[in-house]
């Protein structure tokens, strides 16, 4: 973009402004970001649920796990359509670990102190874990229908058959 000045500030001494160094920066590779942003959600969805057990890094292939550790400005490999078939069965089950804690925590804090979800997740109001599941399953390569299913499945299994239905 061009920045018009005024001819008073041209003269002026000082340190850069913030506007031109954000102008000189490279340009970062968004879906590398993207990449980046899955391992957080998943990282935080392990934090927050209290999952035990889960190796973070397992849930990407070789590719995947290389890019973590390049520069967001660089171009690199990321995974391609063809995933090996272990990785997606470890992805899978995650993605319905997720699921089952997000109900049982939900249920178990209802029928103790009949508190809502908002109540129980204070500083996340609004967030659906089984709908971040959802919405996980699309980048990392698994049916959102069996996360949905699932999430049918462990609503009608704690008893939650009004939501279930819906």
């Amino acid at each position: 973009p061009v920045l018009d000045t005024e001819d008073a500030w041209v003269s002026v001494e000082g340190p850069v402004s913030i506007v031109e160094l954000a102008l000189e920066q490279k340009r970062i590779h968004y879906p590398l970001v993207e990449h980046q942003f899955v391992l957080c959600t998943l990282l935080y969805a392990i934090m927050r649920l209290s999952l035990k057990g889960v190796k973070p890094l397992s849930l990407f292939d070789s590719k995947g796990k290389n890019a973590f550790f390049k520069d967001l400005t660089s171009i690199q490999l990321l995974p391609s359509g063809d995933m090996d078939p272990n990785v997606l069965s470890i992805r899978q089950q995650f993605l319905l670990k997720v699921v089952s804690a997000a109900v049982q925590t939900l249920c178990s804090s209802q029928k103790d102190r009949e508190v809502s979800e908002e109540e129980y997740f204070p500083f996340e109001k609004g967030k659906n874990w089984p709908t971040l599941a959802a919405d996980l399953a699309q980048y990392l390569q698994i049916s959102e229908d069996l996360v949905r299913r699932h999430y049918v499945c462990e609503l009608y299994s704690y008893g939650m058959d009004h939501l279930g239905e819906e």
